[in-house]
């Protein structure tokens, strides 16, 4: 299990790292010479740490960076040709996928928020990354890509799920198919990005950002983004109970209990 002590948790190597300081995690992609594409290598350990992570009672906030010029650019482009022209892209795109996936879905599932902090550029599973987290900050400078369409490839990383959940349909299909580059101000007006900082206090801006998150209880993190999450597919009925069965569990915590107390004695 995971300790909330300030601790590097990775060895220097590693392509992700992870570091934990109090209730806030970070991981980091660490692969900066090329930009952090995503390959198996970085896939397995995305899986790995996201495991990790969710497990540990003690993390509220999980922090995604990425070390170097840019947050990601994308899926590794070179394996992924050679794979194609060697005619292994099956076995080979379907294993990196199986273990990115993975992580993916834990990234969502997991009861704390997940926040991805990003510089440079997020192109192709880049962006998809970047908006498939709960919350994104932004460095002023930074630039969006889908780069999709432009190599006669459909999203994926779960690009789908977080663009459309946050600007809806058309909007999503403007942004794959019609756009080659936008900004973080045009993304922050989209509501894709909750907060674009100047690129010197990103750093300061994402750790403010993180422990604010923090502060929140964890009954609180996790049935506010499960609720968040299911409704857009859940009946009126059924989403209704399932606020009142969340909101009387978070009742039950101490942190609530002591909430009311403060309140009640003012």
């Amino acid at each position: 299990m995971l300790t909330s002590a300030c601790a590097t948790v990775s060895v220097p190597g590693d392509p992700a790292l992870l570091g934990i300081e109090g209730p806030v995690a970070t991981i980091t992609l660490n692969r900066p010479a090329t930009f952090n594409w995503i390959n198996l290598a970085i896939a397995k350990k995305l899986e790995q740490l996201s495991a990790e992570v969710e497990a540990s009672d003690d993390i509220r906030v999980l922090v995604i960076e990425g070390k170097g010029r840019a947050f990601c650019a994308g899926g590794d482009l070179r394996t992924m040709g050679a794979a194609a022209a060697a005619g292994t892209i099956a076995p080979r795109g379907g294993e990196l996928l199986r273990h990115y996936h993975t992580f993916v879905r834990t990234m969502r599932r997991m009861p704390k928020i997940v926040l991805t902090s990003v510089h440079g550029s997020a192109i192709g599973s880049g962006l998809s990354l970047t908006f498939m987290a709960d919350l994104c900050i932004a460095a002023a400078d930074a630039r969006f890509a889908p780069g999709y369409a432009k190599l006669g490839l459909s999203p994926d990383g779960g690009g789908t799920v977080g663009v459309v959940a946050s600007v809806g349909m058309r909007r999503a299909l403007q942004i794959f198919l019609a756009e080659d580059c936008f900004s973080a101000e045009q993304a922050h007006q989209w509501g894709l990005v909750a907060r674009v900082v100047p690129a010197i206090e990103l750093k300061a801006a994402t750790r403010e950002l993180a422990l604010r998150l923090s502060k929140n209880a964890p009954a609180a993190l996790a049935s506010t983004k499960a609720l968040i999450y299911r409704a857009p597919a859940t009946p009126i009925e059924q989403q209704l109970d399932a606020e009142r069965d969340a909101i009387i569990a978070c009742m039950h915590t101490g942190e609530f209990r002591a909430a009311a107390k403060r309140y009640t004695q003012r």
